[in-house]
């Protein structure tokens, strides 16, 4: 069986031969490499070129955000997986843009860490549960917050909406519907408020997202 190559990039040893223990142990894992720090973590990557490379985000000399970045710009192939305590969304939305596959908390269970080891390797994306189940409800709670926005929408906002997406100017859409260039105005910005758009690119790009486009 070809074993999945794991690196280690963390600056506690004691995280460090705990992890190593944990997958060394694993049929199918073998811990390649390891470092204390982000520089060196990047410059064993870089030699290794392993399947997984686990990174902590506080590492002395770069963190493993900036690691992140500059694996995924050379070595694209090579999954990262970010093992933290940083519960924080901020550092979770860094992780990702910097094209991490994963984010894990160091309070998971070990089992837990296996498998997001194994789902990222296959190409999958791994987020820690407790992390996952806030960014979902974030999520939910502005989309519904959303949705009550455009209820709210009277028919003639709705109308003045679709017809500014479309490139109507406001003297065409006043002609239109037959109201005055300053009604239209009133519209526009009862909408924009409701919707919490801030221009005519706002618009557009609602209005594509209902489909009216």
């Amino acid at each position: 069986m070809n074993k999945l190559g794991i690196f280690l990039g963390d600056d506690h040893a004691v995280i460090r031969e705990g992890l190593k223990a944990l997958v060394n142990a694993q049929p199918d894992m073998n811990v390649v490499g390891e470092a204390d720090n982000g520089n060196g973590a990047w410059q064993k990557v870089k030699d290794l070129q392993p399947d997984v490379a686990v990174l902590d985000i506080s590492m002395p000399e770069a963190s493993g955000i900036r690691v992140t970045e500059r694996i995924k710009q050379h070595f694209p192939h090579v999954k990262v997986l970010i093992l933290t305590v940083h519960e924080d969304r901020g550092y979770l939305r860094q992780a990702l843009k910097a094209g991490a596959s994963g984010y894990v908390l160091k309070r998971a269970v070990s089992e837990e860490l296996i498998r997001a080891i194994r789902l990222v390797a296959a190409g999958g994306v791994y987020l820690d549960p407790a992390l996952a189940s806030k960014v979902v409800d974030n999520y939910v709670g502005r989309r519904s917050n959303k949705s009550t926005l455009r209820n709210d929408l009277s028919d003639r906002e709705t109308e003045v909406l679709r017809l500014v997406a479309l490139g109507h100017s406001n003297k065409e859409i006043g002609t239109i519907l037959e109201i005055s260039v300053k009604t239209v105005e009133t519209y526009k910005a009862r909408l924009m408020e409701k919707l919490e758009l801030r221009s005519r690119v706002d618009m557009v790009r609602y209005a594509r997202d209902q489909g009216w486009l």
